[in-house]
């Protein structure tokens, strides 16, 4: 398994200049802010690039390319993670990063300031609070909550859109996660492997319905 720093992210994901450069901004605006505020666990800090970097640019790498974009949202997404990566990487999105601790809030506000970022909202709300705003074609959690919690949170837009896609990453538990998941909801799923975590796996869910 490769192990991203920023020595080898560029080429291991074929991004542009741009993108790059825009996130070593970012890195740097993490590694200021780390010391005042908790953005990520602290043990992961050092090995950033591939922990929360590379591990969210896999995500945006699965969003199907169209180029009429679409509505994308990041639930829970901390300081980030993988939205804002997504935003970076995908321009042609529609990008609404939901985050109910105002402090990751204001940082990702200033990551999307300091980078020149124009497709991403930031919402420091809760998830139940703004289903009303916009409706996603597209929704991604990472470390939030267990699969059934994260689909009951999204009741609501599952309900307005039929078609949304979710792409979840999930460590060892992930399997039983969607058995358990079966007991409310009917859905597709299929699982592709993590590229920075042998022993986790993106969940990817569509056709999703109330039971």
């Amino acid at each position: 398994m490769i192990q991203f720093t920023q020595d080898n992210i560029q080429s291991g994901f074929a991004l542009s200049d741009d993108v790059f450069g825009g996130l070593k901004v970012y890195h740097n605006l993490l590694i200021k802010w780390q010391k005042a505020i908790n953005i990520v666990s602290k043990k992961t800090l050092d090995e950033a690039w591939h922990r929360h970097f590379a591990d969210s640019a896999q995500i945006s790498r699965l969003i199907p390319q169209d180029k009429h974009g679409g509505i994308y949202a990041d639930l829970g997404c901390g300081g980030g993670f993988p939205g804002l990566v997504v935003a970076l990487m995908r321009p042609e999105l529609e990008v609404h990063l939901v985050e109910s601790d105002e402090r990751k809030g204001q940082f990702m506000r200033t990551v999307i300031r300091e980078t020149d970022i124009t497709n991403a909202h930031v919402h420091t709300q809760r998830i139940e609070d703004i289903a009303d705003e916009f409706t996603p074609d597209y929704i991604s959690a990472r470390a939030l909550a267990a699969l059934p919690k994260l689909l009951d949170y999204c009741q609501g837009w599952i309900k307005a859109n039929p078609d949304v896609c979710f792409y979840f990453l999930k460590g060892e538990q992930a399997l039983e996660e969607i058995e358990a998941a079966r007991l409310s909801y009917d859905f597709s799923a299929t699982t592709t492997p993590s590229i920075t975590d042998e022993r986790a796996q993106i969940l990817y869910l569509k056709k999703v319905r109330v039971s």
